[in-house]
Parts: structure tokens; C-alpha cells; sequence
């Protein structure tokens, strides 16, 4: 009879772009002020990639070292997944695929999922099934993000929030419960899909023929990335909150049992918010939005990895992770760290 498997976080990794955009940049472009952005965001420099970087490169540089801290080669590696809202390419090919080939994996399953900011929770949940089930035993899952693609530099009540970057984990096969992914919680409600949006275009040829003439403009702006960041903020924060509160009572967990939660990086606010209303302490919180602002599905990787580089993640280490973004999408894991 076959042993029992589970699904294990076995290394992690995350990749940042060089040029740093800080608030004060804004101030040259739009009315706006270091101190209106760190009030309300917490936020006080972010990272974009330039025009010769798309998002399946930034996926790599992560990718790579994801893999070589796990002691593998992209040969072990069964499958590739990616979650990002701003792909290389619009619908085809998936930018997993790109990845894969840049990485030297060929002839292995590789594909995106969109989740927004939730995508690395829905990646590590789909690792988990994958690898339980027997199918796979190494998964390579990437959250990548070159957000400044799809931002809209005259509206400041969002393009100062996001940053580029990516994060990525192996996540192996293991027999041992206590090196495993715990739990993991999804959810979604496309009642408030308007909330949190890149609109498409969705005019008739024609139409948009007749649109193109009038102004060159138009088409672009409609791409952007749009919030309702009101609306947003009072969901996410009683959203989270719950989410948290469920899946640790469902696994009999306390806060403090928790090494180490890893909000997404969105507004400090909101993580200030959830944080009370949870009962974490300050010290368990890690919170990096000030330094990279909201990098979308790479948040949580790339959050996780910092504190791997400081050398205050360590093996064996009780991660809670909890993300909400656009969809409306969210989800929660428990996470046990079996990396180096």
C-alpha cells in the first residue's frame, strides 16, 4: 500500500526588478505627495520593470532560484504554474509556457490561473491537490507581476499603489505530516468583479474602428487598471479577517501558534486592521508593502522571501497566509516551511 503523501513548501525565492520608483518620483507627475501616499497606503517605494523586461522574465530570475534552492533541476520539475493579471501575451500563450521554455522545461504541463492578488493561495491549493493525489511530485508555482503595464499614470489613486516583481516556490512530495501544506481555504464572489477590474474593450469591430479615429487615446485608458478602493478596503479587511479566524479554527490553531503571518501586501491599513482584529503580535506580522507596495500575486512569495533572507525563516517554521484581490477572489493556507 502507498504512503500516505502530502504536498510540501520546499524552498522559495523572489526576484525584484532594479528601477525603484519612490513617492517623490510621483510628485513630478502627478498632484500628489510622499506624505498623501504614505498616509493612506504605507507605501514608500516600489520597483518597475523597464520596457525590455516582460513578466515571463521576471518569472524566470524567481523561477530559477526557486528551483536551485530546492536542490533540483528543471528537469525534476513536472509542472509550471503561474498566477499573474498582466501576462506577456493577452490570452496566448500562457505565460507558464514562456517560462517553462526559458527554464529548459520541455514537455511537461504548464499553464496560468488569474486570481489577482489571491493567485499565489489558489496556486499552493492546486500544488496541494496535484501532489496528493499522486500526479506530480515536484511543482514549480510562480506568482509574477509587471503591473506597470496595466496602470494608468494619470489616475493616482492607483498607479502609485503597485509595484513589479515575482515570487516563487517548489512545492515537493513528502511523507512527513509535519513538513506539509496544513489546509488550504479558497473562495470567490463575482457579485463585486467590478470593484477590482482591467476592463476590456467590447465594442463591435466597427465600432471600435470609429473609436480608433476619434482618439488614439480611448483604447488604452479602457485596459487600465481601475479600483474602487472605498469598496475594496471594507471588504477586505472583514473578509481576511474571517477567512483567517476559519481555517485556524478548523485545524485547531490559535494565533499563537503561528510563527509567522504573511498578509498580502496591499495597504498597511488593512493589514494594521486585520493584524487587531486577529490578536497578532507586531513581531508576527511581516509586512513589506512600504518597500515594494502592492506586487498582486507576488506579494506573499516575495513577503516570505524576505524574511528568508534576513535568516528569520526557518525550517519548520508555521506560516499563515491570507490574500484577497480582484474577482473578488481570497483564500488562506496554514503552511509548514521545509526549505533551506
Amino acid at each position: 500500500m502507498n504512503k500516505k503523501v502530502f504536498a510540501s513548501l520546499v524552498s522559495i525565492a523572489s526576484y525584484v526588478p532594479n528601477n525603484c520608483i519612490s513617492n517623490t518620483d510621483f510628485e513630478k507627475i502627478l498632484d500628489t505627495s510622499d506624505e498623501w501616499i504614505s498616509k493612506r497606503t504605507g507605501i514608500k517605494t516600489r520597483y518597475f520593470a523597464d520596457h525590455t523586461q516582460n513578466t515571463s522574465d521576471l518569472a524566470y530570475e524567481a523561477g530559477i532560484e526557486a528551483i536551485k534552492r530546492a536542490k533540483l533541476e528543471p528537469c525534476d520539475i513536472d509542472a509550471v504554474i503561474v498566477a499573474t493579471l498582466s501576462p506577456d501575451y493577452f490570452t496566448m500563450p500562457s505565460t507558464a509556457c514562456l517560462v517553462s521554455h526559458k527554464l529548459g522545461i520541455e514537455d511537461k504541463p504548464a499553464f496560468d490561473i488569474s486570481s489577482a492578488c489571491s493567485g499565489f493561495i489558489y496556486l499552493l491549493g492546486l500544488a496541494k491537490s496535484l501532489i496528493e493525489s499522486h500526479t506530480y511530485q515536484n511543482i514549480l508555482i510562480i506568482g509574477a507581476e509587471k503591473i506597470s503595464s496595466v496602470l494608468d499614470f494619470n489616475d493616482r489613486s492607483t498607479c502609485v499603489l503597485f509595484g513589479d516583481g515575482a515570487g516563487a516556490a517548489v512545492i515537493s512530495s513528502t511523507n512527513d505530516r509535519n513538513k506539509a501544506i496544513v489546509d488550504v481555504h479558497l473562495g470567490a464572489n463575482g457579485r463585486y468583479a467590478d470593484l477590482l477590474a482591467t476592463p476590456k474593450n467590447t465594442q463591435s469591430n466597427q465600432t471600435l474602428q470609429n473609436l480608433l479615429k476619434k482618439s488614439m487615446q480611448s483604447l488604452p485608458q479602457m485596459q487600465c487598471l481601475q479600483m474602487k478602493g472605498n469598496e475594496i478596503f471594507k471588504l477586505a479587511v472583514k473578509t481576511l479577517a474571517n477567512d483567517v479566524k476559519n481555517i485556524l479554527q478548523h485545524n485547531d490553531f490559535t494565533p499563537k501558534d503561528i510563527t509567522y503571518f504573511i498578509p498580502h501586501q496591499a495597504n498597511l491599513r488593512i493589514i494594521n486592521a486585520v493584524g487587531d482584529m486577529l490578536e497578532f503580535d507586531s513581531k508576527q506580522i511581516i509586512i513589506t508593502v512600504q518597500k515594494y507596495g502592492n506586487t498582486s500575486a507576488a506579494s506573499i512569495p516575495m513577503a516570505i522571501d524576505e524574511i528568508h533572507k534576513e535568516n528569520k525563516l526557518k525550517n519548520g517554521d508555521l506560516l499563515l497566509l491570507d490574500a484577497f484581490g480582484g474577482g473578488l477572489t481570497w483564500g488562506s493556507a496554514l503552511v509548514y516551511f521545509n526549505g533551506n
